[in-house]
């Protein structure tokens, strides 16, 4: 007689912005927490958009940040730097470049929405997370999104029928509403088995000790 070994699994929130560099900085942190304790996640994905009034055309990354923060060049150079060394050890590239851009992420989102019914939210969360940082498109604009989609394993042509029907974007702007009406103002905001509240990017030993306790709690 065998027996099939069972893994645990825990339910986590993860309220994010496809143009947030510390989201999938923390998702990342996350995962390795999870793979040293031989833990399965139920991760669900919903929207937050960092700059909800950005126009179609864009702005220039390091002018924007500067702009929204207050920073310098030389702070903006030192933080992409820093990001881009976390990331490296994470086992992500961030390609920053003077031409990089902040876009509108609402359709991105209209997607992930989509997404998510189909079964398949997650593999295109990251899909948009490569395309954005890491090949530097512009992820406001409908063949980006539907590249992404195939990249991810999702139906191109059913993906286009989605964003040109707009039936998702008043889902997506409920699902804005529910969390920062719950008082998520940044993101990342991961929420574990519907409890535990983490922002910013922890690192893998916080959400560890997170992990544990859901775990604890759940014997």
């Amino acid at each position: 007689m065998t027996t099939r070994e069972t893994r645990p699994i825990v339910q986590i929130d993860i309220v994010s912005d496809v143009v947030c560099p510390w989201c999938i900085v923390g998702f990342r942190q996350l995962d390795q927490a999870l793979a040293q304790r031989g833990i399965l996640a139920r991760l669900r994905w919903h929207p937050f958009e960092l700059n909800p009034d950005m126009p179609a055309e864009g702005q220039n990354l390091r002018e924007h940040i500067m702009q929204k923060y207050g920073t310098t060049a030389e702070q903006s150079q030192q933080a992409r730097d820093r990001l881009t060394a976390i990331g490296a050890e994470l086992g992500f590239a961030f390609n920053f470049t003077e031409d990089s851009r902040m876009v509108n992420t609402f359709q991105a989102h209209q997607l992930l929405d989509w997404a998510e019914g189909q079964g398949q939210q997650h593999p295109l969360k990251l899909a948009l997370f490569a395309a954005y940082f890491t090949d530097q498109q512009d992820v406001s604009k409908t063949e980006v999104l539907i590249a992404a989609t195939e990249a991810a394993g999702l139906d191109p042509a059913a993906a286009r029928a989605a964003l040109t029907s707009g039936a998702h974007a008043a889902p997506v702007r409920e699902k804005q509403r529910f969390w920062t009406g719950k008082g998520i103002s940044g993101v990342p905001s991961m929420v574990f088995g519907g409890k535990y509240l983490l922002t910013g990017a922890q690192g893998a030993e916080t959400y560890g000790q997170v992990l544990d306790r859901c775990l604890a709690e759940a014997a």
